[in-house]
């Protein structure tokens, strides 16, 4: 009678060892590896799957260690070596509650409690116990085994996962499922938390139904809990709403994926992506249909791997990681890394693929993504730019890649002088003018390169004014409208003067934190004050006067309220 008891059966130890192989497979594999807790029946369980769990997690990185030397190409390698050294960091533990004579009770049951209470009671060498680093999101220890504590009352955010094997119901089963159900901003391998994840093995689910009607789920409410083929349809929906997507722009997604060698052909989509970057709305709309994708990709693991829908994301991951090498100037050596590594997982699926590598061959299953193009300002061919646009084949790609550099550049150029607000707006009019549908590419690309032209000339304007950059940032805000040949230099001087008053003058004024101070800010602004009054020509008068002095002092506190410049 007592090994027919349903207890019994959940403690049987061919179980555990299922539930413990579960583990150690699922554990690695998922999208977002955040912590996890392992709910057992009672402490016996609890540390009896530890030693389970313990022993299989060795034994699993022995076995990767050998398929990392016997990978074929460099991205199954990278793939299993970053999951490799990831199992290495990973720390487990067991938190249970002390008891009397317990030692005794645990050794007749033939387990060591002894370690597992000595290390729950142990301060590490930054004054820290087990509960607060277990809600470290960056401390190694991922993964406890408990079987009462930290169920309720207990908040560790980046807890992602429960592998729940007890019986719960009601309110309990609620604080328990509510653990791996936190929001954080806490992205761990650039994947964010979009949702926790339980593991029956027990079959709560059909307690938490009636728990979540009782506690949780208004009146016509969807149940904020479901199966996780409910997840796996959401990806399904979420590929065919990206399809419809860009069949509106003309892009048939369905024909990339019959072709069987699709990632060695950068062609088509170097096609596709010059279509939707024609227009930011089209390319913006492509990348929220791809982070959905992705996101639900990133959830469904592990159960999604191996499955023939990973060539379908791939497909949308490469397409938009051509688009962003263009667009934003992404690192293409980490998006086709990326790829290669998603595109190796699905190799199990995708047995059609040409791009299968023989045993023995190394080469990469894809092409690489390009770089966008990039120039140096100072030696840039105009003439030459403007030939090489009418020669290319995909031009709204030319126009993001000079479009991205002149952004980027602009953004370097804001940093040193703000006062180039003007001339980042203009640049952004153009980029308004035709995403309005006011220019064609032609003309598009023919009013960059013309914005270029005189951004090569600001770029260069502190050396034909023979000033430094800060200088010019300082002799930008003094200067005022028709001023004359002698105002002009008076005021370029007035502008080094200040400078070099305030870095190196004394008695100093930029000590430590001035700007958190009224009596420091005080003294600096009565310096500004005293050089631009004995510098600026007398044509300043006082209004502008005043003017100037707040422009300059209110810069200093901007920048040294950022820790630029002018923070000591």
């Amino acid at each position: 009678k007592k090994f027919a008891t349903e207890l019994e059966v959940i403690r049987r130890p061919d179980r555990l060892d299922r539930i413990a192989e579960d583990i150690v497979y699922h554990f690695p594999r998922r999208g977002y590896l955040g912590k996890a807790v392992v709910i057992s029946l009672d402490k016996l369980t609890a540390v009896r799957m530890f030693d389970r769990v313990e022993r299989l997690w060795k034994e699993e990185i022995k076995t990767l260690t050998g398929q990392v030397s016997k990978a074929i190409t460099e991205a199954e390698k990278a793939n299993l070596k970053k999951r490799l050294e990831w199992m290495r960091r990973m720390d487990m533990a067991v938190v249970v509650s002390d008891e009397a004579e317990e030692e005794k009770k645990f050794t007749e049951a033939g387990l060591d409690i002894a370690r597992h209470r000595a290390r729950l009671n142990k301060i590490d060498a930054n004054g820290h116990d087990m509960e607060f680093n277990f809600k470290d999101p960056e401390h190694p220890l991922q993964l406890v085994f408990v079987c009462a504590m930290w169920l309720t009352g207990f908040d560790a955010p980046t807890v992602s996962t429960l592998y729940l094997d007890k019986p719960q119901k009601d309110h309990t089963l609620m604080q328990t499922i509510a653990r791996a159900n936190r929001v954080t901003s806490w992205k761990i391998g650039g994947v964010e938390k979009k949702n926790g994840e339980i593991i029956d093995y027990y079959g709560v689910f059909r307690n938490m139904k009636k728990a979540l009607k009782d506690y949780a789920q208004g009146p016509g409410e969807e149940s904020p809990v479901q199966e996780k083929t409910a997840l796996l349809k959401l990806l399904d929906d979420a590929i065919l709403e990206g399809i419809a997507f860009c069949r509106s722009k003309g892009i048939l997604i369905e024909a990339l994926l019959r072709s069987e060698d699709v990632f060695k052909k950068l062609d088509d989509f170097q096609r596709h992506a010059d279509t939707l970057i024609s227009k930011d709305e089209w390319w913006k709309g492509f990348a929220i249909h791809e982070n959905t994708i992705t996101s639900l990709y990133e959830a469904c693991k592990p159960e999604v791997l191996g499955k023939a829908v990973m060539r379908k994301v791939a497909v949308f991951q490469y397409l938009r990681g051509i688009i962003d090498a263009h667009i934003q100037g992404q690192d293409t050596d980490a998006i086709s890394k990326k790829i290669a590594e998603l595109l190796d997982a699905s190799l199990v699926a995708d047995t059609s693929s040409a791009s299968i590598v023989a045993e023995g061959e190394s080469k990469p299953t894809h092409a690489i993504i390009q770089r966008g193009k990039t120039w140096d300002l100072s030696k840039i061919d105009f003439e030459k730019l403007k030939a090489e646009f009418k020669q290319a084949t995909y031009r709204n790609i030319e126009i993001a890649d000079l479009r991205a550099f002149l952004e980027k550049k602009m953004e370097e150029m804001l940093k040193v002088n703000s006062t180039r607000k003007d001339f980042a707006q203009r640049l952004q009019e153009i980029i308004n003018h035709y995403n309005a549908g006011g220019a064609s590419n032609e003309s598009y690309f023919d009013e960059l390169v013309k914005f270029t032209k005189e951004m090569k000339a600001e770029d260069e304007r502190h050396v034909r004014e023979g000033l430094t950059e800060d200088e010019l940032e300082i002799f930008d805000l003094l200067k005022k409208e028709k001023m004359t040949q002698a105002e002009e230099q008076a005021v370029k001087l007035a502008a080094k003067k200040l400078l070099e008053r305030l870095k190196m003058g004394t008695p100093r004024v930029l000590v430590q934190d001035w700007f958190k101070d009224n009596q420091s800010k005080k003294q600096v602004r009565s310096t500004v004050e005293a050089v631009l009054h004995e510098q600026l020509p007398e044509t300043y008068e006082r209004s502008i006067f005043t003017d100037k002095c707040n422009r300059v002092f209110e810069l200093m506190i901007d920048y040294a309220s950022h820790g630029l410049k002018w923070a000591v």
